[in-house]
């Protein structure tokens, strides 16, 4: 048996992750590989049944509710090489196992996903998959407010970044969020957080 590899592709939101991850996948499949995209059933920002980025590519894609899901697709439809996995922070704990697993039966794995909340802390399993993949390339956005690199992604409520105290899950677009570098990222009601 062939050991699979591990791509996580990281970064804030309007970095473009979803954006890597199809030009990936296209480029498995202009390879004779054969491909398939999963996504989380809670994004439903652009379409329910594909995988969407920012500038409008569009991907086909199985929805799952949850990381096992994956496992259970695969083992019901042979031939596959190439999985993709959008919008990975969103899945359950369960999403480590689910990545290992399938990677050591064999398949590639290209995962894309934001590396931190919106408080700028490690989102979900997200760390731990960095770690455990060969791959992880981590793709900046531009500052809302400044124009310079950005490496994090700010919740915006009512006009005002979000409370620390807020939920993590909200899944929104440019109406919510934007990206901002360190110097412009806001994390009200942190503790030490002092806005100038």
């Amino acid at each position: 048996m062939s050991v699979g590899k591990i791509t996580i592709i990281s970064g804030p939101m309007f970095s473009g992750k979803t954006e890597e991850l199809i030009r990936l996948v296209r480029r498995s499949v202009y390879a004779g590989k054969k491909c398939i995209v999963f996504k989380p059933k809670i994004d439903n920002r652009y379409d329910k049944e594909k995988v969407c980025s920012h500038n409008g590519s569009i991907l086909e894609c199985i929805i799952v509710d949850k990381a096992m899901g994956i496992i259970d697709y695969l083992e019901k439809h042979a031939g596959i090489d190439v999985v993709g996995i959008d919008e990975i922070q969103f899945f359950d704990d369960q999403i480590e196992y689910v990545v290992r697993e399938i990677a050591r039966r064999g398949y590639g794995v290209i995962g894309a996903g934001l590396d931190k909340d919106f408080r700028g802390e490690p989102f979900g399993r997200m760390a731990n998959l960095l770690c455990v993949a060969e791959e992880t390339p981590k793709l900046a956005a531009v500052c809302h407010k400044c124009g310079e690199d950005a490496y994090f992604t700010q919740r915006i409520v009512n006009g005002k970044p979000a409370s620390y105290n807020d939920e993590i899950v909200k899944v929104g677009a440019a109406e919510s969020y934007e990206a901002r570098c360190r110097e412009h990222h806001e994390v009200p009601d942190h503790l030490g957080f002092q806005k100038e």
